[in-house]
């Protein structure tokens, strides 16, 4: 991994359960959030082991993209967190799905069920998975414009408090944290590029592709930029030093532009394990290397230092001057 290789790190993937396997809450099958406390799991051995492979357990960092950064969200309000980790990077949290409430979750758990047609635990996971997908399927709607996951981490089950004291935990465990906070230029285009609805759109004359574009600006600060600030806003009063970002690459002949997961090849694997990805679609190669090795080289200081180095000033992020530093080659 470039990130083990390139900084005096220890690199600690996890896998953990996610959608229904992680989140389905039902009576007698699933109390929840399993996926949550395989996280919590994953954080209790590197505290207890990773200095057997070098590391500091009193100077970990968690990190995670997409749902991976809405559980580190979570994680920064659990109570059973706290000294698990010093500083956290959250890349591209859907963080206007807040914490999901027992209705919610009731809802989703009758409608999979529903097209399950079997107790879960009596079927192939494959079964799962595919009663999972047509259901999300089914969720998005018609026109494929809502990009919602049905299962996600609910407050006041296992090891997530409900939403007043995640909250006072969150605030509670600021002072002392260090923490990157972004999102990318285009977040939705991921989701929206290939849907029906947009793509018909863009096929209409005139203004066409002006409105598609607005529509996938607005949900895209909906879901993704407005609540990444509001966080931000929060663990800084709260006490925390916050750093704010936002991914601009966009690849020349790629329709998704600077999309979500656009950061991910710049931190991880090689270039030969994303050669064929269409987000990459004629890439410079000199420009992947020269932007990947800088934003490498901020996650590295920041995970030794808590702070991230860059060639051009990065401030901390405070609600009277919410800088926002812009990566692009």
């Amino acid at each position: 991994m470039r990130l083990a290789r390139e900084g005096d790190v220890v690199v600690v993937t996890v896998s953990y359960r996610l959608g229904v396997l992680g989140y389905l809450r039902a009576p007698g099958i699933s109390e929840g959030n399993l996926g949550l406390a395989d996280q919590l799991a994953a954080l209790r051995w590197v505290r207890e082991n990773i200095s057997a492979f070098g590391g500091d357990p009193d100077a970990v960092t968690v990190a995670g993209q997409s749902a991976g950064a809405h559980t580190v969200q979570c994680l920064l309000g659990m109570p059973d967190a706290e000294g698990l980790f010093r500083r956290a990077v959250v890349q591209s949290s859907p963080a206007a799905l807040g914490l999901g409430s027992a209705r919610s979750a009731r809802k989703a758990a009758d409608r999979f069920l529903t097209r399950l047609g079997a107790d879960p635990r009596t079927v192939s996971v494959v079964d799962v998975l595919d009663a999972q997908t047509a259901l999300a399927r089914e969720a998005a709607g018609r026109l494929g414009l809502r990009a919602v996951p049905l299962f996600r981490p609910v407050a006041g089950v296992g090891p997530l408090p409900d939403a007043a004291r995640w909250a006072a935990c969150l605030a509670g465990g600021a002072p002392g944290l260090d923490v990157i906070i972004g999102t990318t230029g285009r977040e939705m285009s991921a989701f929206y590029t290939p849907g029906p609805a947009l793509r018909r759109l863009r096929r209409v004359p005139a203004l066409g592709s002006a409105t598609a574009d607005a529509v996938e600006r607005a949900a895209g600060a909906a879901f993704f930029d407005r609540p990444a600030r509001r966080l931000a806003a929060r663990l800084s009063e709260a006490g925390a030093r916050v750093w704010t970002y936002r991914f601009d690459y966009a690849a020349p002949a790629s329709p998704f532009g600077a999309t979500h997961c656009i950061e991910l090849p710049f931190l991880f694997g090689t270039d030969a394990d994303w050669t064929a990805a269409p987000m990459l679609a004629g890439a410079d190669p000199h420009d992947i290397d020269t932007l990947g090795r800088a934003l490498r080289t901020a996650w590295l200081s920041f995970i030794r230092t808590g702070t991230p180095s860059t060639d051009t000033p990065w401030p901390p992020f405070t609600a009277a001057a919410p800088a926002v530093h812009h990566w692009r080659p």
